[in-house]
């Protein structure tokens, strides 16, 4: 829900009611990761999507279903060996969907306004929802701020609200969303509720030093890639807007001074595209002992052989300089600032996501690195069979409503 936020919210302040199908847990070779939405309204407008295409119109009209009744509902797709043109995914995969209506006169309508308010504005917010438990449960809302403090709630026992929220905390901390098990009164025992926690941070930032063309193109790759951009440069001459029209922010000063004040995290990416030694040599000593996602350096070989013997002399040690990626970037053949910079972009996805860099045609190695299992949301019932298993990877199927 939160990954539409923007257009959700302004739904909202127009007072529309609409239905939001989210994604709550993925198998196999699912498109979408979970938190992926789509949301229809009162008047059949939608938005978003939880499939790339391949379940659009069924999970369009169970969000129509919602709107009608009221009630939230749990469904399951998967590939159908019978009739590859039935509903399903074709890719092989598995996903459960959560449908969720949020009309005027529905308890979770102030919630949900409140969470997608602080999702538009950019600030850190995660939302709890319970999937599957008791019907009383189902259909409300928690809202999470960074400071563990919560609006809403699910109306049972105090001590779940609190269980949620501190359990929310530690997903926004890592910018996740996905599923948690809990007991109906917080506890790790009891009867099993089922959780899904939807964060929403401000983007990951990614910090592009030196001033030059291929940075101007790595520029608008880390924003087309969804982060927030910064170029820093000590000439002022080339750090200027004029050059970097797509850069979110340019910072005039001597690299590793700005590294210093700056804020990072751990998911923050380092790009040193000075390949100057007065420049790279006390920006990488500090940036190979920050806490950050990639550190990438520029240069040819001979350059990349000459700064680590440099890095060595002041201090970094062996351990610090294998997390250096240099010379940067993927083995693409790339020449121009544009092919270099979809390199550089190439390598910090791989990091990212796990994956190996190779070719997919020919490969035997997952297309999808961080789906993990699939989570089992809920009993499966016997008239679900085990052929919905991800394990069998087979046929389509429903889990059935929750409401």
């Amino acid at each position: 829900m939160l990954d539409i936020a923007e257009e959700l919210h302004r739904w909202v302040g127009e007072g529309r009611d609409f239905a939001v199908a989210t994604v709550v847990a993925v198998g196999g070779g699912a498109p979408r990761l979970p938190g992926a939405a789509l949301a229809v309204d009162a008047d059949g407008t939608a938005i978003g999507s939880v499939s790339g295409g391949c379940v659009e119109g069924a999970v369009y009209e169970l969000c129509r279903q919602a709107l009608a009744d009221g009630q939230p509902v749990l469904e399951r797709f998967g590939y159908s060996d019978a009739d590859a043109f039935a509903v399903g995914l074709t890719c092989g995969g598995v996903i459960d969907i959560l449908v969720t209506p949020v009309r005027a006169a529905d308890p979770v309508r102030a919630v949900c306004t409140a969470a997608l308010a602080a999702a538009a504005r950019g600030e850190a917010a995660a939302v709890a929802r319970i999937v599957t438990g008791p019907g009383e449960l189902r259909g409300r809302m928690l809202l999470v701020r960074p400071d563990g403090s919560y609006d809403g709630g699910f109306g049972a026992h105090p001590e779940l609200d609190r269980t949620v929220a501190a359990e929310a905390v530690a997903f926004l901390d890592a910018g996740r969303t996905g599923t948690l098990e809990l007991g109906e009164q917080g506890s790790r025992c009891g009867a099993p509720l089922t959780v899904l926690v939807e964060s929403s941070v401000p983007p990951p930032r990614m910090i592009v030093f030196g001033a030059i063309d291929f940075a101007s193109a790595l520029t608008r790759v880390g924003k087309f890639l969804g982060y927030h951009v910064t170029v820093c440069d000590a000439r002022p001459v080339f750090a200027t807007r004029a050059r970097f029209p797509d850069a979110d922010e340019i910072a005039v000063e001597w690299p590793h001074r700005y590294l210093e004040r700056t804020r990072t995290d751990a998911r923050t990416v380092l790009c040193v595209l000075t390949h100057d030694a007065k420049f790279d040599v006390p920006l990488l000593r500090l940036a190979l002992r920050l806490p950050v996602a990639y550190v990438g350096a520029m240069g040819s070989r001979r350059t990349h052989l000459d700064r680590n013997r440099r890095l060595r002399e002041v201090g970094v040690t062996e351990l610090e300089l294998a997390r250096l990626r240099s010379p940067i970037g993927l083995d693409l053949g790339a020449r121009t600032p544009e092919e270099t910079a979809l390199s550089i972009a190439a390598e910090i996805v791989a990091d990212r996501r796990g994956g190996s860099g190779v070719r997919l045609a020919g490969a035997h190695t997952p297309i999808h690195h961080d789906v993990a299992s699939m989570t089992p949301v809920g009993a499966m019932g016997a008239a679900a069979g085990p052929a919905l298993g991800v394990a069998a990877g087979a046929a389509a199927g429903r889990i059935g409503s929750v409401a």
